[in-house]
């Protein structure tokens, strides 16, 4: 099974940058199309940025841009750029496999995240 290890996380002052990478041990698909979603406490995990296969993207409303999902297939790595940081942005990161990318069910098994905090 394709183990998902996110890094790249800290501790960032609001407006500030920060690159997350998950890397995928054991290879992921050219095909598989893969997602970054966060978890703030007690809030639900949801799904931020999208990238098919073929390189088409999405986001959700509030990170549209100022978050960019990127991909290696050579490197088994996907990567999410997040620019202009805000405090509501603070969360744990994960990605994860989709099942595809108009049905973006994850179908991985989760990673340990890498939690992300934008604070003065």
């Amino acid at each position: 099974q394709v183990q998902l290890v996110e890094s790249g996380g800290g501790l960032v002052q609001p407006g500030g940058s920060l690159r997350l990478s998950c890397v995928a041990s054991g290879s992921i698909s050219s095909h598989d199309a893969m997602g970054w979603y966060r978890q703030a406490p007690g809030k639900q995990r949801e799904l931020v940025a999208r990238i098919s296969s073929g390189g088409n993207t999405a986001y959700i409303g509030s990170v549209k841009g100022r978050f960019t999902i990127s991909r290696d297939n050579a490197k088994n790595t996907v990567y999410l750029q997040m620019n202009s940081l805000k405090p509501e942005d603070a969360a744990v990161y994960y990605c994860n496999i989709l099942r595809n990318y108009y049905d973006p069910v994850p179908r991985g098994a989760w990673g340990q995240g890498t939690q992300v905090t934008v604070s003065s």
